[in-house]
């Protein structure tokens, strides 16, 4: 008999909860072989999240609905490697609680595991209910993504997807602090089956993603995954040390000619704000790459627990 274990991450979803399990209760209550159980990952949330899923675990039991409760709001990604980190499933489905991931999705992605794949994902087909900036945005950087780390990110790929043990294992031992899941996801490589499906609107609420950040959140993937920038910014000095090279021999030969190199003031001005601005954009990525190695080494946890229902014996490292 196989576990199905499904990990939510949670922030300000109150209206969610219940409708979530009563829809893959009702899915997954008729397939034979299988048990299933929710593991919630409330992120620092506002509302009554917490008070919704003690209320599930109350009605259902606490081997059918297990929790952690972060100090704060740590974001997303550390609520999906908390969720994988304390999960014990033999299947792992991570999902989001406001039901755009279809739960129907869930027999399917357990067949394509009966066949042999490590992960079954869900690719989104279409963005309903997105803003066109949003949707083309997203297509932009899963092709930069590609060309600048050389791996390959599915366009349309969620975080929507059920993973053997194997491969969740695989992904909690890389142990960056500074996360970006689907990086990690296409790093550790895997048999991976897609299953499109239609992006349908949210249950209830909006969403917590503004469009500053997940520019911040595809920064950060950038950042973690790519030397690019590093290399961009050494082509970058060599051609400006070319060019000013050229420029002087040009500068020298009209001097040598004409006997003067003329009034460059302006000239000069230009380039000046021109480097500058070379100089400081090479330094800003360089620093950041800095500040990542400086949150590496100072080694704080990716999260802080408050609250579980989690035995400790059966709490992960």
């Amino acid at each position: 008999m196989h576990h199905i274990e499904i990990v939510v991450p949670c922030f300000n979803e109150q209206e969610c909860i219940r409708p979530l399990y009563n829809k893959v209760e009702e899915i997954l209550k008729n397939i034979e072989d299988i048990k299933f159980s929710f593991l919630f990952v409330n992120d620092g949330s506002k509302d009554k999240t917490l008070l919704e899923i003690k209320s599930l675990v109350m009605d259902k039991g606490s081997d059918a609905v297990k929790y952690i409760s972060f100090a704060r709001n740590f974001g997303k990604e550390s609520g999906i490697y908390a969720g994988l980190e304390k999960s014990r499933g033999d299947y792992v489905v991570l999902m989001d609680a406001d039901l755009q991931h279809p739960p129907e999705l869930i027999p399917d992605m357990l067949k394509a595991m009966d066949e042999g794949y490590d992960c079954c994902g869900a690719r989104r087909v279409s963005r309903k209910g997105e803003p066109l900036i949003r949707s083309f945005f997203s297509n932009y950087f899963y092709n930069l993504f590609g060309k600048m780390t050389g791996m390959h990110l599915v366009p349309g790929g969620s975080d929507y997807r059920m993973m053997s043990r194997q491969m969740v294992e695989a992904i909690l031992s890389l142990t960056e602090r500074e996360r970006f899941t689907k990086g990690i996801m296409s790093w550790v490589g895997f048999d991976t089956k897609w299953i499109d499906y239609e992006n349908v609107e949210r249950l209830a609420g909006k969403s917590k993603w503004s469009f500053w950040g997940l520019a911040k959140y595809a920064w950060n993937g950038f950042i973690g995954f790519a030397t690019t920038p590093l290399r961009a910014a050494v082509y970058i000095g060599l051609i400006t040390v070319l060019i000013s090279i050229v420029e002087g021999i040009k500068l020298f030969v009209r001097t040598m000619k004409y006997g003067t190199s003329g009034n460059g003031f302006v000239t000069i001005v230009l380039l000046i704000f021109l480097l500058s601005g070379v100089i400081i954009t090479i330094l800003g990525v360089i620093g950041e790459y800095l500040a990542r190695i400086y949150l590496e080494l100072k080694r704080r946890p990716i999260y802080i627990a408050k609250e579980t229902n989690i035995e400790e014996e059966n709490i992960g490292s």
